[in-house]
């Protein structure tokens, strides 16, 4: 047996890898939800995480671990390449196939395990927002993925919207860039793959009526365009209305992404022409973090900030690092301290903030007044968290909180 690890844990060599994955112990094994697979994949608890084992051929898996290590070190959102077990043999000799290990992303779950009867069409179109950004930026980073599927996404809760995980990148490419024939062959195995996911949750009686297998697999790669058109299109600005760079800038800073540069030139009307060079997403969520530390996702980040901006200005304070302290400690701290120990484990912390924001806002429209956010806490704690299912631990099994 051979073992090429990022992670240095002498429990892994205690594992019982003479045995084929599909037969491993049940006193290894967590039970988590899992996408559809075409290889056996099993949850494993070593120390304090999880960890997803995949079943593959070995030149397969010491590429996939190759690629996704590749995309961690441009933070790009996908699961966490741990290690690759090789040369694996039966107590008899005979050969096993290699083993990848994951590190399991908290909180997220595959698309079939975010409904509990029948997908809902805002539900369905949430997910297909957050698979088309994900696909938007994976082609602005130069992957091709090569096999984009709900069932190759993790999603997890982004105050109100889902951000998407890539999962499985045994299929994957990264290239300075994409060519538009590239770009177009993924969108087409997209189309392809989530229109058959479709009539597989259709035939199991799990798609809302009103959802159509063929718009779903239409619409997915529609909303892909329109993203990518307003992040790349060639702009035409009159020369007095150059605030209109700016409002560019500012759309497209809401949209998540960030802006390094703005190529500028004139063009024969006398009028200018932009292109502004956008070079990942994250926007708000590298503002979160550098104001506060919280490491949040998008939506999340952008309603945290908006909190803290708010802050400000009531507190009147002009040094934003300040306020972004102040309100760390004396806002966001003391919300989520006011958790009960049994409850915690429902939501991530900045994913409870940002709901508990938003029910403040419905208890004051509620109220014709700012009810304060005590008065939201305990709200919010007493007639929705407690009736939320448990995302940490699913399926009742406990998973141990990281860190």
């Amino acid at each position: 047996m051979r073992i090429t690890s990022a992670l240095v844990d002498p429990a892994l060599l205690d594992l019982p890898w003479s045995t084929p994955l599909e037969e491993w112990p049940d006193q290894h094994l967590v039970a988590l939800p899992q996408g559809i697979s075409r290889h056996i994949v099993r949850f494993v608890r070593l120390g304090d995480y999880v960890y997803a084992f995949k079943e593959t051929r070995e030149r397969i898996a010491e590429r996939e671990y190759d690629l996704l290590r590749a995309l961690e070190r441009i933070d790009f959102p996908s699961v966490e390449a741990v290690a690759v077990v090789a040369d694996r043999r039966t107590d008899d000799g005979e050969p096993l196939e290699s083993v990848l290990i994951t590190r399991h992303l908290q909180f997220s779950l595959p698309y079939r395990a975010l409904f509990s009867n029948t997908l809902r069409p805002e539900t369905m179109n949430r997910l297909l927002d957050a698979l088309a950004a994900l696909i938007v930026r994976m082609h602005l980073t130069g992957f091709f993925w090569g096999d984009c599927s709900l069932s190759n996404t993790l999603f997890r809760r982004d105050a109100g919207a889902f951000a998407a995980y890539l999962v499985d990148a045994e299929t994957g490419a990264l290239h300075t860039s994409l060519s538009e024939g590239q770009r177009g062959e993924d969108l087409e195995i997209a189309r392809v793959n989530i229109f058959g996911e479709a009539l597989d949750l259709q035939a199991a009686g799990l798609l809302h009526e009103s959802i159509d297998p063929e718009v779903v697999c239409e619409e997915v790669v529609a909303r892909y365009e329109r993203l990518w058109h307003e992040i790349t299109y060639e702009q035409q600005i009159e020369r007095e209305a150059r605030h209109d760079i700016e409002g560019r800038i500012r759309r497209l800073n809401e949209l998540g992404f960030d802006v390094a540069e703005v190529a500028m030139s004139t063009a024969d009307n006398g009028r200018f022409l932009v292109r502004p060079k956008v070079v990942d997403a994250g926007y708000h969520t590298r503002r979160l973090i550098r104001l506060t530390g919280l490491d949040a996702e998008e939506n999340q980040a952008r309603k945290l900030l908006n909190d803290l901006d708010a802050y400000r200005v009531e507190s009147d304070l002009t040094d934003e690092q300040q306020a972004a302290h102040r309100w760390l400690t004396e806002v966001f701290e003391p919300v989520v301290r006011a958790v009960p120990a049994h409850l915690r484990r429902k939501l991530e912390p900045q994913e409870l903030f940002a709901q508990i924001i938003e029910h403040k806002w419905l208890l004051s429209e509620q109220a014709g007044r700012d009810v304060g956010m005590r008065q939201a806490v305990h709200s919010y704690l007493a007639d929705v968290l407690v009736h939320r299912p448990d995302e940490q631990a699913v399926l009742g099994v406990e998973v141990p909180t990281a860190g």
